[in-house]
């Protein structure tokens, strides 16, 4: 991994906060390539996740807004990280705290929950 900067989340633009609804997200998955789900509660309708590649603060960041995601019987809050290369991942729960880190496969969907306080 090459060190680079930590990337703070310090940029402004918007993101699409409205929900998304069944068969509108796409996951761009294969043999090396694999996507991550974190699950939100609601009270997160907004705010932006960022993970890093390993285990360390001084991986770029990348970040995604946590969405409505509408199912036939139900919605789900979170976010999609569609297509990731296989690998350990960071996610931070704000710019200096890293909250866990989670595995990503290739061909398959890692999903963490966020925890509730």
């Amino acid at each position: 991994m090459s060190d680079v900067e930590t990337v703070a989340h310090t940029h402004t633009h918007t993101h699409d906060h409205a929900p998304s609804d069944p068969g509108t997200v796409m996951l761009d998955i294969g043999a090396e390539v694999g996507a991550l789900i974190i699950y939100t509660t609601a009270e997160q309708l907004g705010m932006e996740i960022e993970i890093s590649p390993g285990e360390t603060s001084r991986a770029t960041r990348t970040h995604a807004a946590v969405r409505a995601r509408n199912l036939d019987d139900r919605t789900l809050y979170g976010v999609v990280y569609p297509s990731l290369p296989a690998g350990v991942y960071t996610i931070w729960s704000d710019t200096d705290t890293a909250l866990t880190t989670v595995a990503v496969r290739g061909a398959k969907v890692t999903q963490y929950t966020w925890p509730v306080h």
